[in-house]
């Protein structure tokens, strides 16, 4: 799979809403994964939306989550930039680039749903976040 580069917008409790929405303006196809499909069906936000994501027959690919509890949320800077794909090499070397003189939030480590995750804001102060896939053998 080719890196991609994309927006991903975090939503405050409405992000299956806003997807959905997004869908019946761009068309194409939306999958939605919640906080309990990714093990945690018992948490209060099992239902919420931990990962969504809309490709376009356009070719535009949007992404968005809604956040998670004790995140802050502010309206205008609920946004990310997303770096993923399966190239190890590549997206690291990105990740090195962007953080470095910024800010780590998330250490780009494997995470829960088994990709490799990290979260930055750079020097300039735009936050990033890069997923790489693991390989399929």
């Amino acid at each position: 799979m080719a890196s991609r580069l994309n927006p991903y917008i975090s939503f405050s409790g409405d992000a299956r809403q806003a997807m959905e929405f997004y869908k019946d303006v761009f068309g194409g196809t939306l999958r939605l994964n919640t906080y309990g499909e990714f093990g945690q069906p018992d948490v209060p936000e099992a239902d919420k939306i931990m990962h969504g994501m809309l490709e376009t027959p356009s070719g535009f690919t949007l992404m968005g989550a809604d956040n998670p509890p004790g995140m802050e949320q502010t309206a205008g800077t609920n946004f990310s930039v997303s770096l993923s794909g399966d190239d190890d090499k590549e997206l690291r070397g990105y990740w090195e680039k962007l953080s470095a003189d910024g800010s780590v939030s998330v250490p780009l480590e494997k995470q829960m749903w088994g990709d490799v995750f990290g979260m930055c804001t750079d020097r300039f102060g735009i936050p990033w976040m890069v997923n790489i896939t693991e390989q399929q053998s």
